[in-house]
């Protein structure tokens, strides 16, 4: 019984980072089918660019077709917010919706509380936070790094 467990815990530890391998696109669906998705590829390029009107023509030709999908929510919400003027309300409304059909969706959870960091409102980002705390069972990047960017803001933001 002990070897079983053993096993066990060492095999979901072998296979988490498989889970997460596609980046700022997936949460709580199927990371395969993420990182195919030629849509979600085109934005993850145009991104790493920092081509935020490429990515966010893109993704919004997407959802216009697909608008319930919550991975183009949450990348075309993340464009917008890394974009020169954002439109914080927009940007709110699409993280919304992306968390409105996966709950679980760590990177929009990630990216929503970071969003929220930039308009001060560290009590939601917190929020965000503690979602992803329940959602990682044993931890995860956007956890961490969601983490570091709430105590960045407090270091640079003193009471």
């Amino acid at each position: 019984m002990k070897y079983a467990l053993h096993s066990m815990a060492i095999a979901l530890l072998c296979c988490f980072p498989a889970a997460h391998a596609a980046g700022g696109g997936g949460g709580g669906s199927g990371a395969e089918s993420v990182a195919a998705d030629p849509v979600i590829q085109t934005a993850q390029a145009a991104i790493a660019r920092k081509d935020w009107d490429g990515a966010q023509t893109t993704l919004l030709k997407a959802l216009s077709g697909n608008p319930s999908n919550a991975d183009y929510h949450n990348l075309y919400a993340y464009s917008l917010r890394k974009s020169a003027k954002p439109d914080m309300d927009l940007v709110f409304k699409h993280y919304a919706e992306a968390l409105r059909i996966d709950p679980g969706h760590r990177a929009a959870h990630e990216y929503v509380g970071e969003a929220y960091l930039v308009v001060n409102e560290l009590a939601k980002a917190k929020e965000h936070l503690a979602a992803l705390d329940k959602l990682c069972f044993f931890g995860c990047e956007e956890y961490s790094d969601l983490k570091k960017a709430i105590a960045s803001y407090e270091a640079s933001h003193p009471r």
